[in-house]
């Protein structure tokens, strides 16, 4: 799949207030500084897209692209970032939950794992919640590029047997770095077969 244009729509502060379509769209969700706005503009091809920041928290909103005139990607804000109030982190962790759980058009919310760490509670607790709500979801693990060889693998693995103590079988996963744009064919090639199944049952 080729990006041949990407477009922003609009940031909205809550699911009711987001744009009523029928286009399929693809959540990235994360925690905070997990390299989200780095992962969008790598697998859109544009360095711009969505706002690159040093300081964690930038996004604020739910944040819409349209893709080649078809699909949307859907940028929402990371959680678990500390530095704003209780009542903030609250609402924005109810914006993300209320999109989740509601969105019709949702076919994927892709999470977003830092594969250069130990595996974080509040990665496994948000993965969770998502299954509670039967979600669909796909991982994807950033910043491989940080990490070599068996450690590289040992970071995934460990994550994927945290991840196993709750789950049955584990969901599709993607392995990625922007820097290098490793993985960004492999998604878009999951995202354009998924949109092709969705176009097929809405126009038989």
């Amino acid at each position: 799949m080729n990006v041949k244009t990407a477009d922003y729509i609009g940031s909205f502060p809550k699911e009711s207030s987001c744009p009523q379509v029928n286009n399929p769209e693809y959540a990235f969700v994360g925690r905070s500084n997990v390299g989200k706005s780095s992962l969008i503009n790598a697998l859109t091809g544009r360095k711009k897209l969505a706002k690159v920041s040093a300081t964690p928290g930038k996004t604020q909103m739910i944040n819409f692209f349209k893709i080649n005139n078809m699909w949307h990607l859907v940028d929402l804000p990371g959680y678990g970032y500390a530095k704003i109030s209780k009542t903030k982190r609250r609402q924005w962790e109810r914006m993300i939950e209320d999109y989740m759980r509601f969105r019709k058009t949702l076919q994927v919310a892709f999470v977003l794992i830092d594969g250069s760490i130990p595996p974080q509670e509040i990665d496994l607790e948000f993965i969770n919640k998502l299954g509670e709500y039967q979600v669909p979801l796909a991982i994807i693990f950033t910043k491989l590029d940080k990490v070599k060889g068996s450690k590289r693998k040992n970071s995934t693995a460990a994550f994927k047997e945290a991840l196993l103590e709750s789950w049955e079988s584990l969901p599709d996963m993607f392995y990625t770095s922007s820097k290098k744009r490793e993985g960004m064919a492999e998604l878009q090639r999951y995202i354009h077969a998924l949109n092709e199944q969705y176009y097929d049952l809405i126009n038989p």
